[in-house]
């Protein structure tokens, strides 16, 4: 799905169902600060919201998961065929159970997921928390009619580097290096993608595999068991010092930076908690500008679907050493934020839709 454009004027009508008075109170005076956003109603479980669907017609849904009489995965298995373009995004726990669930709704169809607050302390840090999280999530599925066309956009093909004498090094300039090393950034929608195509790589698949998904802590090591029971390569979240093997996907850590060095016994995982990149931890950028430090060029990066721009830069680094780098298309992608700017950088030698990068990333490889 694609975002769709407002008209001047238009705002997002959202619908906030969760069987807590509290927390729809507290959803509500969180989103209705905001002018493009309208609250069109609430409803206290599945059954009730699925009744007001019609009623109110809203963009969005913010979707409780647990709830009496019609949770929210079996309300979210009825929008999905009853309302296939309505935008849904989870509200769950950062807790075991609550993490599984929402790994499962994504799945189904959720478009995205934001964590209940707990232990903020006060209301009015509940709210912020609240607003800074939810209301990006809630506009990534949109645009303004107003600023279509003033948006700003990467420049293309932008300059790393000036070598003495000032003579500048283009992107462009770079021949293509054999890869040692698939590199994956991804963010909304990313559970669905990477579920869709890392059971497609073979088992005897030869290079390692490193992925970033923008999730918190618990999410990631739930996704990475979720992956190796329908891989044939096994899956893992990746720890502090853990080898980079051929024919292993790891999966970065909720709430760490994962990069890559180099040692006397190979390339091994070096975890951080620097500072947010991207206002993402772990970020993107902050692995695929490790992986041109350690592989140079040797390397294949994809970005698939994502809000923002994380990787951007990071394939920027990549391009000028010669590595392949790969894009997801708009139409395939539940948000062409992070695809979207590097390929309207210049930076993508190939624009894919989901189910046609697995056979890229094999002939890329001298798989096929």
């Amino acid at each position: 799905m694609n975002q769709r454009l407002l008209q001047p004027g238009e705002r997002i009508r959202v619908m906030v169902v969760d069987d807590s008075v509290v927390i729809r109170r507290l959803v509500v005076q969180a989103l209705e600060q905001d002018a493009l956003l309208e609250i069109v109603g609430t409803a206290s479980n599945g059954a009730i919201g699925l009744q007001r669907i019609p009623q109110l017609n809203p963009d969005v849904i913010t979707l409780d998961i647990e709830m009496p009489d019609m949770d929210g995965l079996e309300m979210l298995r009825r929008i999905r065929r009853e309302y296939p373009k309505l935008r849904v995004i989870m509200f769950s726990t950062l807790t075991e159970r609550g993490g599984a669930k929402t790994l499962e709704a994504l799945t189904l169809g959720a478009d995205d997921y934001v964590a209940k607050v707990s232990n903020e302390g006060s209301l009015d840090r509940s709210m912020s928390r609240l607003r800074e999280e939810m209301i990006p999530k809630i506009k990534q599925f949109f645009r303004q009619a107003p600023e279509a066309r003033v948006m700003a956009l990467p420049q293309p093909a932008s300059i790393l580097a000036t070598p003495q004498g000032g003579q500048s090094v283009s992107l462009l300039q770079s021949a293509k290096v054999k890869p040692a090393v698939v590199v994956i950034g991804v963010s909304t929608g990313g559970p669905t993608a990477l579920g869709a195509i890392l059971p497609e790589v073979p088992a005897d698949f030869p290079l390692p595999i490193l992925v970033v998904q923008h999730m918190p802590p618990l999410f990631t090591r739930l996704l990475a068991e979720r992956l190796n029971s329908t891989c044939p390569l096994p899956v893992a979240e990746a720890r502090q010092g853990c080898a980079v093997e051929p024919g292993e996907i790891l999966i970065a850590p909720g709430d760490f930076h994962m990069r890559v060095a180099g040692s006397r016994n190979g390339v091994k995982v070096c975890l951080d908690q620097s500072p947010r990149q991207n206002s993402c931890r772990p970020a993107v950028d902050a692995l695929f500008a490790s992986i041109g430090e350690v592989y140079g060029g040797a390397a294949l990066a994809v970005i698939l679907t994502g809000m923002g721009q994380d990787g951007l830069r990071g394939v920027e680094i990549l391009r000028a050493r010669g590595a392949t780098i790969l894009a997801q298309d708009e139409a395939s992608s539940v948000v062409w934020g992070m695809p979207g700017a590097v390929v309207n950088a210049g930076f993508a030698d190939r624009v894919l839709s989901l189910h046609e990068v697995v056979p890229e990333i094999l002939r890329n490889t001298h798989r096929n």
